[in-house]
């Protein structure tokens, strides 16, 4: 199928008032709309992320004050040009960018629940020629063809309950396995916790095969850990499946916000990193040559800092900032080469309202990272 045409940016609408993604309830019990997270406590923070880099955007998309963009998912087509996709809460879009220079070149939904349209979508990944788009108010995971971006199908809205982010990995047989973050909650809003059966539901599992007839999705059960490596407000998830490990962002900051980690059977390996001074965001693994290769985490912070972590440590590698970037929620890393960025690039959102993207090589230089990456 041909690659998306430079077709000239949309003019978006106006707020819209009265969105669905504002009126839907999720349950009688629960927190429908999206949290403030309390105060940071005082907390130690871990000295070897002080003193970041500068690390100059190769691009910086123009400001859209109408979308609240989220999250991103880069993707390439046949003919070698990278795309990326971000979801736009406030409109209920999924937004395409071409991420050789930020230009917007396409969108796609609006307000609803029929197919193709979206209620507050925010986590997004691709599978092959697949993009998963989470909706937080429509409790589904849609399924979306690339490059048409065709409706094919939705899943989890009988488990889902205030899904946030995903992460999707191939399975046995052309299957996908896509992992979802749900962070119900009780009563949040009066800072009453949520129970310990609330916090063993907190991702969920589902083994999903799209074909002529459809999305077919089996759900495989959740896990959280009940304990020391609880998921109070979970949405960032990002997954090693040769390592066999996961990292999740916690946001809430009366316990931490951080990263925890999770072996990939959904078991707690007893281990989070240091807390952060601001929230735990993005988070994307940089796999680089022989095995080698860095967990990337946006803490959102003006400006943002992008914490590296050895992928298979998880030592501390080095962190830096953009020059303008800040207070990011989702990345999406890339590190094939492409025409723009033939080291791979880093791409973040800047304030909900732009997006920005930094060349991997850059990124390796300031820091002195292994001659494996970039590959």
């Amino acid at each position: 199928m041909p690659a998306f045409p430079s077709l000239p940016r949309t003019v978006l609408a106006a707020s819209l008032l009265g969105l669905a993604a504002c009126a839907a309830a999720a349950r009688p019990t629960l927190v429908a709309v999206e949290p403030t997270p309390p105060p940071p406590v005082a907390l130690s923070v871990n000295p070897a992320l002080s003193a970041p880099a500068v690390v100059a955007e190769a691009w910086t998309s123009p400001a859209v004050e109408d979308d609240e963009l989220d999250s991103l998912a880069p993707w390439q087509d046949r003919d070698g040009r990278l795309w990326l996709f971000a979801t736009a809460k406030r409109s209920d879009k999924v937004v395409v960018f071409d991420a050789a220079n930020g230009e917007r070149v396409r969108e796609t939904g609006g307000p609803g629940t029929a197919p193709g349209r979206f209620a507050r979508p925010n986590g997004i990944a691709i599978g092959g020629d697949l993009l998963f788009v989470v909706e937080r108010d429509n409790h589904r995971v849609q399924v979306l063809s690339l490059p048409a971006l065709e409706p094919l199908g939705s899943f989890g809205g009988d488990r889902l309950r205030v899904p946030y982010g995903l992460w999707v990995h191939p399975a046995a047989g052309g299957d996908w396995e896509v992992l979802v973050t749900d962070s119900f909650m009780q009563d949040f809003a009066r800072g009453v916790p949520p129970p310990r059966e609330q916090l063993a539901e907190r991702v969920k599992r589902f083994r999903v095969r799209v074909d002529a007839g459809g999305v077919h999705a089996d759900y495989a059960g959740s896990f959280g850990d009940t304990g020391d490596g609880a998921l109070q407000m979970v949405e960032s998830i990002a997954g090693d499946a040769a390592g066999r490990r996961l990292m999740i962002a916690e946001e809430d900051h009366r316990v931490g916000s951080t990263l925890r980690e999770y072996a990939l059977d959904g078991r707690y390996r007893g281990r989070s990193l240091p807390p952060f001074e601001g929230d735990a965001e993005g988070v994307a693994l940089w796999e680089c040559g022989d095995g080698d290769g860095y967990w990337i985490a946006a803490e959102q912070l003006r400006p943002t800092r992008f914490h590296l972590y050895a992928r298979g440590s998880l030592a501390a590698a080095g962190s830096f900032t953009g020059r303008r970037t800040a207070l990011t929620d989702g990345i999406a890393l890339f590190a094939a080469p492409s025409a723009r960025f033939p080291g791979g690039a880093l791409f973040a959102l800047d304030e909900d309202r732009a997006l920005a993207a930094f060349d991997l090589r850059e990124v390796a230089r300031a820091l002195r990272l292994s001659p494996h990456c970039p590959r």
